[in-house]
Parts: structure tokens; sequence; C-alpha cells
């Protein structure tokens, strides 16, 4: 935007010269210190003619050299008409100021009575740096504004830009360019209708759709401001920021282009169609040079894959990358700051700590990362860094997952991209049909976003209600379930002892009796989504009961809890 500086040091050297002009009639009683005088310092024909009494024109002609102060004006000729203070002149005019600013044009004439000044033909401005062009151009001394209405252009070094009309506003200094602006510089090119440029504040004012496209992206906006000494813009009205791997759009956008931050408020949405991610909140924060995200304000994260999607809620959102050193192949250290968020990544561990808005709580999470190789990362290069990364998810508090095969709820939640794998921390719940999972901590595989394997730690446990009031139980240290077709298979469950509470039933599916047994390790075979067998595997001790005289204490496991209520019963859940 230099170009508007240019603009503004036109109009003050013109209004000093035609305020010269205004007051070329001096008379002698008039104080010395308030006349400009201009002298004529050269011309082949100097005239007078009296057109009455009162009226007489001076005419000047031949490689005329006008001078004032130190502005320096050649034309061909000059006409100046007393006392209606009116000057023109005519023919390869140059308006030579202190030989910083050239104006140049074909005809230039001045009303000193309505102090308007008219260029014409031909109009070019140039101050060594830049160059002005127009058809012609107005300035009203009066008001203070100069504009032009039949295209200008404006070329300061290897930026341009053209307009149909230009508005320039000497008490605020504002420039406004109307009707098919388009700007072309090497870092951005702009298309809009309207265009507003303060020279004070060096700041721009989109009022009207305007199109950017550059080399990190486009972006699409109808009302907004850009400071062009800071590098920070504020973009209104829905606007949208797009580059090769991203999309970003909300209520308000707020961009730092120097630190890289972009912050997306109300209905903030960012689709990542290189992971194929997409997240909805009402506050997304993206940090374009580390490529992270930070979502929060009911965010929704919804991962894409072969026509499916799952859904991740939570209070809190964040994404990153696991980045690798391409010689030693090792995992290094690295710290994302995203205004006031600090999450700190290692060859095992990632630490988040997140302060989302005014909320002092912190939020402290600690993930195992597992190590992999080069061969297996997937390769984001969005800002021409040739790097090695791979993508990461995590989020805290209220985690809820809903997909058609699976649903899940848990305190937080850990996804990498190398493996499709879904690490729940916090008590977490996984429901597959008429099944649900418990445990400390879960590790859940997936393929084409559907489940694939299922490993419990600690305490888990598998419940399964085959009729209303009758749970089928199976107890251990570890659980690890299979899955076919996105429903569970096969599950084996290991423990000191594995325990089992079983509903058998006969050919006609009536409960013949519960059967509560204990072994080392437990096998148990699906079908249709409901347990049909149970395995039990050395160490093996249990009881029938009757279905009529099972006791009431024998009923549940240690630590059964059934909990369908927290169960995310649709996707619009997540979105509540």
């Amino acid at each position: 935007m230099r170009f508007t500086k240019l603009l503004f040091l036109f109009f003050t050297c013109w209004l000093f010269a035609q305020e010269s002009y205004a007051q070329l009639p001096a008379a002698t009683s008039t104080p010395a210190d308030t006349v400009r005088v201009i002298q004529i310092i050269q011309a082949k024909t100097l005239r007078q003619k009296s057109i009455d009494s009162v009226n007489s024109i001076e005419t000047a002609a031949g490689n005329v050299i006008i001078k004032e102060g130190l502005t320096i004006t050649y034309c061909d000729s000059v006409i100046i008409r007393r006392p209606e203070n009116i000057v023109e002149a005519f023919g390869n005019i140059h308006i030579n100021d202190n030989d910083s600013i050239h104006t140049y044009s074909q005809y230039l004439k001045y009303i000193g009575g309505e102090r308007v000044a008219y260029l014409k033909k031909s109009v070019k401005l140039t101050d060594k740096k830049g160059v002005l062009s127009a058809d012609d151009i107005e300035y009203n001394l009066r008001t203070g504004i100069a504009s032009y209405k039949n295209g200008g252009k404006v070329v300061n070094g290897k930026t341009t830009l053209t307009s149909k009309e230009g508005v320039y506003y000497a008490d605020t200094k504002d420039v406004y360019f109307k009707k098919n602006v388009h700007l072309v510089d090497p870092k951005y090119k702009i298309w809009t209708d309207s265009l507003l440029y303060n020279l004070n504040s060096d700041i721009a004012t989109f009022i009207a759709p305007t199109h950017i496209v550059s080399k990190e992206g486009i972006i699409d906006t109808r009302n907004g401001t850009y400071n062009l000494k800071t590098g920070e813009a504020v973009f209104l009205d829905n606007p949208v920021i797009r580059d090769s791997s991203r999309s970003v759009t909300g209520k308000s956008v707020f961009f730092d282009d120097k630190k890289g931050i972009m912050v997306a408020e109300g209905n903030a949405k960012m689709v990542d169609s290189i992971n194929q991610v997409t997240t909805i909140a009402g506050h997304i924060e993206v940090n374009t040079k580390e490529n992270s995200f930070l979502a929060y304000k009911k965010p929704v994260m919804i991962l894409h894959k072969d026509g499916d999607s799952t859904f991740i809620a939570a209070d809190t959102l964040f994404s990153g990358l696991r980045r690798y050193d391409s010689l030693a192949k090792k995992q290094r250290t690295k710290i994302d700051t995203l205004a006031g968020k600090t999450i700190i990544k290692t060859d095992s561990v990632v630490t988040t700590t997140v302060n989302p808005g005014n909320n002092t709580d912190t939020l402290q999470q600690s993930v195992t990362v597992k190590s992999d190789t080069v061969n297996k990362a997937v390769v984001i290069n969005l800002n021409n860094k040739k790097d090695t990364a791979i993508r990461y998810f995590l989020a805290f508090h209220h985690v809820r997952i809903f997909n058609d095969s699976l649903q899940a709820v848990s305190d937080s939640l850990y996804y990498g991209t190398e493996d499709s794998t879904f690490q729940l921390f916090g008590e977490p719940i996984v429901w597959n049909g008429e099944s649900q999972v418990t445990g400390d901590t879960m590790y859940m595989y997936t393929e084409n976003q559907k489940p694939k394997r299922l490993y419990v730690f600690y305490n888990g446990m598998i419940v399964n209600q085959p009729a209303k009031g009758l749970y089928n139980q199976i107890a251990g240290r570890t659980i690890n379930g299979y899955f076919k077709d996105g429903n569970i298979d096969f599950v084996r469950v290991k423990g000191s002892p594995a325990e089992s509470i079983y509903y058998p039933q006969d050919d006609d599916s009536a409960f013949v009796g519960m059967n509560r047994s204990t072994g080392d390790e437990i096998d148990i075979y699906f079908v249709n989504k409901e347990l049909n067998k149970v395995k039990f595997v050395r160490a093996v001790e249990g009881v029938m009961y009757p279905i009529r005289k099972i006791p009431a204490d024998k009923k549940q496991l240690k630590g059964f809890k059934w909990q369908d209520a927290r169960r995310p019963k649709n996707k619009l859940e997540l979105f509540e």
C-alpha cells in the first residue's frame, strides 16, 4: 500500500502550488508576508489584454517557466484572468516541487473563486519511487477532497494498483479507491470494488467483497482491516482463509502475518484437507508456522475416511506435529506457544498446559507417545519446509466420541495419524452394540474409521446386556478385543484371576441360570454383536446358579456399573 503515500505527497505539493496561483493579483497594500509571489522566469511572448475597465487577461507563451518558492512549473502557455482569478496552463505541463515530486499533464485549470483545480490529459505524478497516472484529476482546496473518475493507476516499484475511481480526503488522510480495484504485488494480489486506506495509520479497510491471493493462500472477505505496520488483520462477516492444506472461517478472523497466528471467533470452522479433519468450535486458534491449532468453546472434531465419519467433542482440542530429525531419525523436542497455551513435545511424552480464554484453571495431561520410523511418517509441508512429521490430536475433559460402529467417553484423548489409534485416559468407556467396555486406560486401533482392536489396561471390564435386568460381566487385568466389520468379534481377558458372570441360554433362547467363574484367561466369542460363548483357560473355578435361585450379592462383579446413560446416542448430541 506504499502507493497511497505517493498520492498524499502529490496532493500536498499541489495544494501549495494552487494556493499560489490563487494569489496572483498581489496588491501593493497587502502585507508582503501574506503574499506568495509567482515569478514568470521565462516566456517567448508576454501579453496583457483588457476585457473591460475591470477585467483583463494576461498570457505567456513559448517555453514558459513559472517559479513559486522551490516549485517550478513548465508549460507551453498560460492564461491568467483577473479578477476572476482563473489560471489555465496548456501543453507539456511539468510541475517540479524541489526536485522531489514531478507532476505532468497537458492541461491545468484553477478556479480561484471555487478553489477547485483540474488536471487533464495524460496526468502523471512521480516522486522517483512511484508513478501515479490518470486521465484527469479534480482537487477542491476548500474541502480538501481530490478525485479521479476515469481510471487511475499507481506503480510503486513492483506494486501496481488500478481503479476506475479514487478519492483523497485531506482532513482524515483517507484514500478511497472505487470500482474495479486491482492491486498486483509480488507478495499478493487483491481484487475488490472498494478499498479505503489511511495514510497516518497505515491501515487498509475492506468495505466490499474482497479477494486476496498470495503465495501462502487465498482470503475472501467483505469487511475488515489490515495494518501494514504491524502485519495484523481483522476480517469480519464470515471471511474464508484458505491455503494448500486447510481453510479457516468464522464470524471474525484475526490474523498476525508476522507471528503466523490466526484466531477465528464465532461459529469457527477449520478444514484440514490433508488429514481429512474438520474442526468446529466457538473459538479456534491456528499457529501457521508450527502448523498447530487449539479449539475451545464447545469444539467438535470430525475425522473423515472413506465415506465414514467419527465425531469427537471435548472442552478443549489441540493438534500439532510430532517432528523427526531426518538424519538421526529421532523425535525432536518441540514447544508450541499459542496465545498463552503451551504444548511441549519430546521423544517420549507430550505435556499440555492449556489456559483457554480467561479461565485460570490449568489442565495438564501426559501422554506416552510411541516412537515410529520415518518410513511411517506422513509428510505435511504447509510452509515449504522439508519436514517429516506426523499429526496428532489431543482432547481434554468431557471427551465424547460418536461413530456408527462405536461410541466412547473419557476425560482425555490422544489420537495419532500414523496408526489411527485412539488413546483414552481417565475412566474411559467404550460401547459397541450392546456391549460396554471400561478400564483405567484404553488403546483403540481403527482402520478406515472403524474399530479394529481394543486394548484395555488394568481394571478392564466388559458388560453385555442380553435382557433387561441381566448383565453378562467379564473382568480382568487386561482386555484384548478384536472387531470384524466394525462389530466386536472376539475378546481375551487376562487377570489374576479373570472373572466372569454369564447367563447361558437353551435352544429356545430361555435363560437357564447364571454362571459365575474365574480363570487365568477367558475367551469370549460374539455373534451379531451378542455374547455367544465363553471359554475359560487354566485354573478354572465356577458355580452355576439356577435362574430363580441367584443370590442377590452374586449378580455383580466388583466395580460393576452400567453407564448407558452416558453413551452418546447420535452425533447431534456432541454439538449441544
